[in-house]
């Protein structure tokens, strides 16, 4: 068995300046738990992360639920991604899991009472289901009122966007669009963003702005602008998670976790942060 490190990094730090409503939500990490190995297919896992390694970020930034994202190192092994949402608990966590559309209802209906509510399709290097088969699983979850969490490059969002639109149930749009490089707020494949949450069925995450920016944070300006023109356009959409551990980028390049929730300060107002914040994961997760 391969030895993992324990995290080292500091878990705590100074507050963020923005001030969290009660029932402020982070809606996407990842946890890496002591004997759960990578899969084939996926990454390598760079360091444990877990549930009691979180509750001291989530202390400092002042949340109060979580969205537990089945990592790509686990593939479609959702064993520690389980035991995590049995430690954490329904009052204030939830999951989202690799599902295909070969998983058996019997085994999703065990993972509902558990606390998942949503299927990963991940369209990057690393991802264990992908839009090949994403309405397929569209189909076998939505008797179970989950919902699909799909990342893509957005400057490939033609290449998604019919899929996207023959999509019946709820769905995020993962990660700001993640346009690697970014894109103009203008941009055409915004506009076409837009109008999918016009549908009435999708939603977008601001999440990881420092995967995808070129600019670079605290203020991740290239990203920003583009989150900028979504909430602005639909806050009632929109939910925000902090992604850590941020294990997909160097070590070296790990974000400050208050600087990711800071940005709403910048792109969103008073009312719209708590839509974010609050309001908009109760409604998604059934907290």
């Amino acid at each position: 068995m391969t030895a993992i490190p324990a995290n080292t990094r500091p878990l705590e730090g100074p507050a963020p300046r923005l001030e969290t409503p009660p029932g402020a939500t982070d809606c996407h990490i990842h946890l890496y738990l002591p004997g759960f190995e990578a899969q084939p297919g996926g990454p390598d896992i760079a360091e444990l992360a877990t549930p009691a390694d979180y509750a001291k970020v989530q202390a400092r930034l002042g949340l109060e639920r979580v969205i537990v994202t089945q990592p790509n190192a686990y593939q479609l092994d959702n064993g520690a991604l389980l035991e995590a949402l049995t430690q954490l608990g329904t009052t204030s966590a939830r999951g989202v899991a690799a599902v295909t559309p070969q998983t058996p209802g019997a085994a999703l209906r065990a993972w509902h009472e558990k606390g998942v509510r949503g299927a990963r399709i991940m369209n990057l290097p690393g991802g264990a289901v992908t839009h090949a088969s994403m309405l397929e699983v569209e189909r076998l979850i939505r008797p179970l009122g989950w919902h699909l969490m799909v990342q893509f490059n957005g400057q490939h969002l033609d290449d998604y966007l019919e899929g996207l639109q023959r999509i019946e149930g709820e769905y995020i749009i993962d990660h700001i669009g993640k346009f690697m490089p970014p894109v103009a707020a203008d941009d055409r494949r915004v506009d076409d963003l837009l109008r999918l949450l016009d549908r009435g069925n999708a939603w977008f995450k601001i999440c990881a702005g420092y995967e995808a920016s070129v600019t670079g944070g605290p203020r991740y300006e290239d990203v920003g602008a583009i989150a900028r023109r979504v909430i602005a356009h639909a806050p009632e959409r929109v939910i925000w998670g902090s992604n850590w551990p941020h294990v997909g980028v160097p070590r070296e390049q790990y974000p400050d976790d208050a600087e990711q929730l800071d940005v709403l300060l910048e792109w969103a107002g008073a009312e719209d942060r708590r839509r974010i914040l609050v309001d908009n994961p109760a409604a998604l997760y059934g907290f």
